[in-house]
């Protein structure tokens, strides 16, 4: 369960006292936000529990509270945490009328209690529950997917509706139902005929929200190409958790599976792949192990590589999608080479490929982005080489390589070149500039006018680590000029040349203006 106001109340080390809304205790807070302003409504999103010291607000004033008191009211927030001790020595007695008027909860916090232990008992409380809702996801994978291997679609079914405590129905390519469970939601599941054809007409995947508040229920295609060969039905009171979502998840991963045919078992596999691969960005090599069985070998076991591909967005559109191309392309390369390969195309448009390190996949890539991404209108990211233990960390650095390879407009990039090389070329970013040419126009400025060499003074200071004989007597000018000239720069930019970071800036500013030569 997420944090409430009622669970705050009894943390015992906040020491808080309820002294209006006792009624509305067990309210749900997503954020603990403290505001000073008379109107802090603009930045409330709803599910805050406001804290204030009333620095601004005219806390005596009965009109002022009450209407302060509705707009937050109005503004979904669930309570108002009030420290006392600090501008007033209790809350004014305006304030606590109108919240008890409006039924708002009003908690006292004492003196002693900074407003930073409320915020971390509420952040720990949320970090908490969801931990405890991806961990029971998990477990309900497992479970399902234990169903799936020993009894089939449905045992899948069945556990499926009893861990959302609602009803569960399996569809076949013609709408009929091959699959409910409880027995009661038979007829319910029939009468969705009409719906689940219409939900057959969009390319899967594919989703939809049919009935009302007490019999909500989401329909979900099955299928991992654009053909839908089949669908899922899901009804319950109320909107799914976090929980409940991972198992609707998961079990559209394995229904999927189940319902796939020989011709398809390639698509089959890239969906298995995707909920491999997100087990194993979550840290679950195990549970990515346990669904991934035999189909991918020993590639999840061995080092590996994780190569991340978007479409570049060129003028010149290509002829086919690229990334299917890309993907045909290596998944030939592993075929020919004996390898497997874990191909997964994402939701946002890239497509992700897990792939052993050193193997045919990888060398197919960097050939394929060399000779034929231009045509084919792809960016690649590679990462450096990784286990199942830090398949995240390896994401990331794909990621990283992708947005350098689209910044540096090349096919391809490997995060190992990256690391290897210098940060220079990352400076070549119009922003970049923008920051460089706004520190040193003033200095630039002044040297217009003929007063002096700042620029380049400052270059050959830098350049130097502050010797002040070295650098003077590479510009040819006497120590003490050079020392007036690095007093003017620190004028005319009112920061001093003794902090550290002022000079790394001053540096990297030169760099990216092409003015650190020389």
């Amino acid at each position: 369960m997420p944090p409430t106001l009622a669970s705050l109340v009894q943390h015992s080390s906040l020491r808080l006292v309820v002294r209006a809304g006792e009624d509305r205790l067990d309210t749900p807070v997503r954020w603990a936000h403290v505001s000073e302003l008379t109107d802090p409504v603009p930045y409330m999103e709803g599910g805050e529990l406001l804290l204030t010291t009333a620095l601004t607000l005219d806390a005596e004033d009965g009109e002022a509270m009450r209407r302060y008191v509705r707009r937050l009211l109005g503004a979904g927030v669930v309570g108002l945490g009030f420290a006392v001790g600090v501008n007033y020595d209790e809350i004014p007695g305006a304030l606590l009328d109108a919240a008890r008027a409006e039924h708002l909860p009003l908690l006292e916090v004492p003196r002693r209690t900074p407003f930073l232990a409320i915020s971390k008992a509420v952040s720990a409380a949320i970090a908490a529950d969801q931990y405890r809702a991806v961990t029971a996801g998990f477990e309900v994978q497992r479970e399902l997917t234990r169903a799936a291997l020993a009894e089939g679609p449905d045992a899948v079914v069945a556990r499926l509706a009893a861990h959302v405590d609602g009803w569960a129905a399996l569809y076949d390519t013609s709408g009929a139902v091959v699959a409910v469970s409880p027995d009661w939601a038979a007829r319910r599941a029939a009468r969705l005929t009409p719906d689940v054809e219409r939900l057959r007409e969009r390319p899967a995947p594919a989703s939809a929200v049919v009935g009302g508040t007490d019999d909500r229920v989401e329909l979900q295609s099955l299928g991992t190409g654009r053909r839908v060969r089949g669908a899922l039905a899901v009804g319950t009171g109320a909107p799914l958790g976090t929980a409940e979502r991972y198992a609707v998840h998961s079990a559209i991963a394995l229904l999927t599976l189940t319902t796939e045919r020989s011709r398809s078992l390639q698509a089959a596999e890239q969906r298995l792949g995707a909920a491999v691969l997100r087990m194993m960005l979550a840290g679950q090599s195990e549970h990515a192990r346990a669904v991934a069985g035999d189909v991918y070998g020993g590639l999840l076991d061995a080092p590996f590589r994780l190569l991340v591909a978007e479409p570049a967005g060129g003028e010149k559109a290509p002829a086919e999608p690229p990334l299917p191309v890309l993907a045909e392309a290596l998944e030939a390369a592993a075929a020919r080479a004996g390898e497997a390969v874990l191909t997964v195309p994402e939701d946002d448009g890239r497509l992700v490929v897990l792939a052993g390190d050193g193997g045919a996949v990888v060398s197919a890539c960097a050939g394929y982005a060399e000779r034929e991404a231009e045509d084919a209108g792809v960016v690649v990211g590679l990462s450096a080489s990784a286990g199942p233990a830090t398949a995240a960390a390896a994401y990331k650095q794909a990621e990283q390589a992708l947005s350098v390879a689209r910044r540096r407009g090349r096919a391809l990039v490997e995060h190992e070149d990256m690391a290897a090389g210098s940060v220079l070329p990352l400076l070549a970013d119009d922003a970049v500039r923008a920051f460089a040419d706004g520190m040193l126009r003033a200095l630039r400025e002044h040297d217009a006018t003929g007063r002096g060499d700042l620029v380049a003074s400052l270059r050959a200071w830098l350049s130097r680590h502050g010797q002040w004989d070295a650098a003077a007597a590479d510009l040819g000018v006497h120590r003490h000029t050079l020392r007036y000239r690095m007093r003017r720069v620190e004028e005319i930019l009112g920061r001093s040349l003794d902090d550290p970071d002022v000079r790394m800036e001053l540096w990297l500013a030169l760099k990216a203006t092409g003015e650190g030569e020389g």
